[in-house]
């Protein structure tokens, strides 16, 4: 029987275990940090889930607009909304549990072992797993699977304390609402944070090295959620590079390379990730780094070792949790002698889980301006669509991309409550190759958001 050893039990360790036991191979995963990883303990499953009360927030406070009002028991009008942070994470951490021990669960129904401790190879097919409980095991494989996923990134000028000065990582554990958050870096993990936190009624400052927020994504969904972020109050502070965060009893001191000073209450830090990628014995069995500590592999998630593949962040390719999990099966496939279909990053869908969420997939604008294909395109304003004059947005769009001849769908932007769900008509386009007008002939329901994604595609017709 064929025996694959797991470095890891985030999505790109547990999905190929998964697949690898569906496909008789004899599985053991060594996790220290929890099944279901950052992604289900830390990062994906606890943010979303604190922006979902985010977002709860948010719709109440436009609520007047539709014709909402709320009043107190004594027939007053209520004036405030306030949020119970101690209680939201509480339910943040218990989901983020429940989801990690579902994960347990289903593995060991499948048949896979699982062994808590922190793993290391000692050669392309050993690995020696030290145990939690003290001791250490010595584990066999045919192949073996890293995917020991990523860290935040941390400065020796911006050290986290765990109280004030926070990592992502460490905001769950917050019982007192913060009055005035500052968030250092921009990206989507910054971005995240200082909306959700925005909309839970809390003052924020945003620290942005670049010109724009999320300067990684869609330049005009990037301004439409600037210009939101800014019109809801929050302070953007564009072209400021933080210096050094510094924290003096209730204050922390946020040092800008300018001399700037900007102070406030808590400060979440959001500077990246580094790979857990060093002190496991990877370049000693012969796995090439890349630049960061990243591990290089191929599109059937190969390293340069024989019999060593690696998934996940600690790759670097796209660190999504969705990328994760296909590396990690598409990993185990090609193991196996299974079907495989090499990773296709052009028809990966992503979102920033802002308000307004930002949806994309495929080829960019920015890559479409840069020359690298010849695609016209179209932006529709979501303040167009019935459906959402109903329900109170103003904010928003659905931009398509098109191969200029073919009118073959190869990318698409939308920006709205959502976006996470309307992408997905897009994102089978750009992975079936349907062309504009058949993804504008296909019926949608009237009035729904959706219905803008079929009117930006019928706005791509030409005349035959």
């Amino acid at each position: 029987m064929d025996r694959a050893v797991i470095l890891g039990g985030g999505p790109g360790g547990y999905e190929a275990a998964l697949v690898a036991a569906q496909l008789g191979a004899e599985v053991t995963v060594v996790d220290s940090d929890g099944l279901g990883g950052s992604a289900v303990l830390t990062d994906c499953v606890p943010s979303k889930t604190l922006i979902a009360t985010a977002e709860v927030m948010s719709d109440l406070s436009g609520a007047a607009e539709l014709g909402v009002s709320f009043a107190d028991q004594g027939g007053g009008a209520a004036t405030e909304i306030r949020v119970d942070l101690e209680r939201v994470n509480a339910r943040v951490k218990q989901l983020a549990a429940d989801q990690s021990r579902d994960i347990h669960r289903r593995l060991v129904r499948d048949g896979v072992r699982i062994v808590s401790g922190r793993g290391r190879l000692d050669g392309p097919g050993r690995v020696i797993a030290s145990l939690t409980d003290g001791g250490e095991e010595t584990i066999e494989g045919d192949a073996v699977l890293v995917a020991t996923g990523a860290a935040p990134r941390t400065l020796p000028s911006a050290q986290p304390d765990g109280e004030r000065i926070l990592t992502w990582e460490q905001v769950y554990d917050l019982t007192e609402v913060p009055t005035e958050l500052i968030v250092v870096g921009s990206g989507v993990t910054g971005a995240e944070f200082a909306s959700a936190y925005l909309n839970l009624g809390i003052p924020v400052t945003l620290v942005s090295s670049r010109d724009r927020v999320l300067p990684g994504e869609d330049a005009d969904a990037a301004t439409v959620l600037e210009d939101v972020l800014r019109r809801r109050g929050m302070t953007v502070l564009s072209k400021s590079r933080m210096e050094s965060v510094e924290r003096d009893g209730d204050v922390v001191t946020v040092t800008l390379t300018d001399g700037r000073k900007v102070q406030g209450s808590h400060c979440i830090l959001a500077l990246g990730s580094v790979p857990n990628t060093q002190g496991i014995g990877l370049e000693e069995a012969g796995v090439l780094l890349k630049d960061g500590g990243f591990v290089y592999v191929d599109r059937v998630s190969r390293t340069s070792a024989r019999g060593v593949y690696a998934a996940g962040d600690c790759t670097g390719v796209l660190m999504l949790a969705s990328v994760a999990a296909m590396q990690g099966r598409i990993a185990m496939a090609h193991f196996l002698g299974d079907a495989v279909h090499p990773l296709n990053l052009k028809a990966v869908s992503s979102n920033v889980f802002t308000a307004p969420e930002i949806a994309t997939v495929g080829i960019s604008q920015q890559a479409i301006e840069n020359g690298e294909m010849d695609a016209e395109s179209i932006m529709l304003p979501l303040s167009g669509n019935p459906r959402a004059k109903m329900q109170g947005v103003h904010d928003g769009f659905v931009k398509l991309f098109c191969r200029v001849g073919t009118g073959i769908v190869v990318g698409g932007v939308v920006v709205g409550p959502r976006a996470s769900e309307l992408i997905h008509p897009v994102a089978i386009a750009v992975k079936e190759s349907l062309t504009a007008d058949q993804l504008a002939g296909s019926f949608t329901v009237y009035p729904s958001m959706s219905g803008s994604v079929a009117e930006a595609a019928r706005r791509l017709h030409r005349r035959g």
